[in-house]
Order: structure tokens, then C-alpha cells, then sequence
């Protein structure tokens, strides 16, 4: 015998949290408004529970209140599925928008089975992918302190002659620069110290993601993932603490469409249009793959620090990272002489890149699994 379900749709935001219920044979939701506090919450799951004839499934939106309502829910003994927003069935028509109408349309879609789970991190997992997105943010604090720097000297007309920034030569230009006035002078050290600032903050995490890259479960697919060229400490472990496990896709397009690396298409009938690659899903990634992709440019080597990160590594891995070498600057370079544009060849590559990760990341062949 099924068990009979009371579905619960919750609407969430930072003061409160819009509720609606429906209990099992009923056809009218039942709704409820409470604050976005952890008693509070407990208080309504409780009496949920009470009143519901047997089990009890919550759900809500994903957002930037995280996976805290979801630990809590299930602590106290029911289910909570966390929901994809941009995969959230609506009507083209409908202009009106409250939290209450939102989290009666979500109970009753989640009752139909129409809405699309995210995977939810462990506490752990998430604090790891917390890390390598703060890292991320201070290269782009970085790059703004960067950009204030050049356009202060670019006000008065100080022009740098060397061939690139940001150098050892170029820094020791900088500290050189003897200013007309004194307060121009403090503007200038106050730049510089906030880059500076920043610099030594990206480091310092940077130094920690290393150290957890060589702690479980990170060491092992780490060390696989740095096998492909373009790809190091910091890339591997965006791609490992961002998709939280590559067993959850089936194959290597799924992946591909998790990371909005595939062409969008819009077809009727006889007729196909393919466009732009969809950018759905995970940016982080996506970001990471396509920057490395641009070094397929060069024709496959294993030199330098690539040599180094491959040390005693397992053979597999470094067949299909040297296979992915040959193919993907074939790849670039067919893309470019057919007219297409590096950027757009190189998204390409990240595509098929992705494609690689998730088969080095499959674990090694079924044969040598089991003599290991």
C-alpha cells in the first residue's frame, strides 16, 4: 500500500517564508506565513507533521539562502528537495507574481512530479566549493584594483613602455613614479596598497586550496584532473568542488549541458535553427574549461609543469589527457581555418574538453579496477 504524501511548497525569502500544504485527496492548498527563523521553522514542520496522515515532502526554490532549511527539515525526519528555479514549469502569460502565489504553484507542480531537483552539497562540500568561489572573487577584486591603478596613471599621462603589466619590470616602474603633488602621491599608495592587499589575500588562499587539493576525497581525482594540459591546482579543484561528483551524469553531453557548453536550438516541424552555446547552468566551470582551452592552441608536448604534475600518475589518465591534446588542437585549429573565431573555437574545445574530464573522471578502465 502507498503511503499517502502531504506535499509542502515553501516560498523563502529573508524575512519570512510563505507556506503551502496539500494534504493527500485535497485539491486546495493550505497556506501558511511564518518568519525565516530556525524556531519558527521547526514549530511548522512539527505541526505538519502532526496533522499529516503519514509521510511529509517539503520543497523550495534554490537560492542564496543555501541548503540550511533543507538540513533542517530533514533533520527533524522529512524530505526536502531543493528546486532549479530556471527549470520551474511557467505559464507564458501570467504577469502577477507574490510569494504566496509562488508557493502554491510550487506545491502543486512538486505533487505532479514537474520539478527538477539540485544536487545539495554536504556541509563539507560546500564549504570547499565556498573556498574555491572566494578565491575567485578576490581575482576579480583584483582585476578592479588593477584597472583603478591604470586609470589613475592614465589621468595624468603616465605610459608604461614595456610589453606587459603587471611584471616584476612593470611593479618596479610603478614604484619608481614620482608624483607632481603630495596628494596625488597618497592616491597613487592607496591604490597600490589595496592591490597589494588583495595580492597577498589571493595567496594566502590559493595556499589553502593547494591544501586541500591533496587531502581526501580530493587527492586522487586532483592529481587525475592535472594531467590535461591547461589545467592545475585551482582549476582542478573548481571543477571537483563544483560538480560534487561526476557519477550524477550519465554521460559526457549530460555534463556538457550542466555546464551550458552546448549549442541552444529552436526547431518546428521540419525546420532547425541551432544558436549559442545555452550558458545554463554551472559558470564557474564553464569559465575555468574555456580559459583552458585556449592553451589547445599549441601543438601537444608534455614539457615543463605539465611533465611535473603528471609524475606518478596513473597510465590511463595520461593516455586520455594526451589523446584530449591531440584532438582538441586539431579541433582549434579546423574551427579557426573555417573562419570561425578563436573565442568561438575555443568554446568548442571546452565542450569537448568537458567531455574528456568526465571520462578521466569515470575512475580507471574495468579491467584495471579490478587488479588494482
Amino acid at each position: 500500500m502507498e503511503k499517502a504524501i502531504t506535499f509542502v511548497g515553501m516560498d523563502t525569502s529573508k524575512a519570512a517564508i510563505k507556506v503551502a500544504i496539500l494534504f493527500p485527496g485535497q485539491e486546495v492548498a493550505v497556506e501558511r506565513s511564518l518568519a525565516n527563523e530556525g524556531s519558527a521553522v521547526r514549530r511548522m514542520v512539527r505541526q505538519v507533521q502532526r496533522e499529516a496522515p503519514d509521510e511529509v515532502a517539503f520543497c523550495y526554490e534554490a537560492g542564496v539562502g543555501g541548503y540550511a532549511l533543507k538540513r533542517q527539515i530533514e533533520r527533524l525526519g522529512s524530505r526536502c528537495m531543493v528546486v532549479a528555479p530556471s527549470l520551474i514549469p511557467t505559464k507564458r502569460g501570467d504577469r502577477v507574481k507574490t510569494d504566496r502565489k509562488d508557493a502554491r504553484g510550487l506545491v502543486f507542480l512538486f505533487r505532479a512530479g514537474l520539478l527538477t531537483e539540485v544536487r545539495s552539497p554536504t556541509r563539507e562540500e560546500e564549504a570547499a566549493r565556498g573556498l574555491s568561489r572566494a578565491r575567485e572573487q578576490l581575482v576579480w577584486d583584483r582585476r578592479r584594483c588593477r584597472q583603478r591603478v591604470k586609470g589613475l596613471l592614465l589621468r595624468h599621462e603616465y605610459v608604461y613602455q614595456g610589453s606587459q603589466s603587471w611584471t616584476g619590470p612593470y611593479r618596479r616602474w610603478l614604484a619608481g613614479l614620482k608624483w607632481e603633488s603630495e596628494v596625488e602621491q597618497v592616491v597613487f599608495d592607496d591604490c597600490l596598497l589595496g592591490l597589494d592587499q588583495h595580492e597577498e589575500r589571493l595567496r594566502q588562499l590559493e595556499v589553502r586550496l593547494v591544501e586541500l587539493s591533496r587531502q581526501e576525497p580530493y587527492r586522487e581525482r586532483a592529481g587525475w584532473l592535472k594531467c590535461f594540459r591547461g589545467i592545475d591546482t585551482v582549476t582542478a579543484m573548481t571543477v571537483l568542488t563544483e560538480i560534487h561528483g561526476v557519477e550524477r551524469f550519465a554521460s559526457a553531453p549530460e555534463l556538457m549541458s550542466y555546464l551550458g557548453l552546448v549549442s541552444s536550438e529552436f526547431s518546428s516541424g521540419e525546420a532547425t535553427r541551432r544558436g549559442r552555446i545555452t550558458k545554463t547552468g554551472n559558470t564557474h566551470v564553464r569559465r575555468m574549461l574555456v580559459e583552458a582551452a585556449h592553451n589547445y592552441r599549441r601543438p601537444a608536448s608534455v614539457r615543463g609543469a605539465l611533465r611535473k604534475r603528471r609524475e606518478g600518475q596513473p597510465a590511463w589518465v595520461i593516455a586520455i589527457a594526451d589523446r584530449a591534446q591531440q584532438r582538441l588542437h586539431r579541433r582549434f585549429w579546423r574551427l579557426v581555418s573555417s573562419g570561425k573565431d578563436s573565442r568561438v573555437a575555443a568554446v568548442a574545445v571546452a565542450r569537448e574538453l568537458a567531455g574528456f574530464i568526465w571520462s578521466a573522471l569515470q575512475g580507471p578502465p574495468p579491467a584495471m579496477a579490478s587488479n588494482r
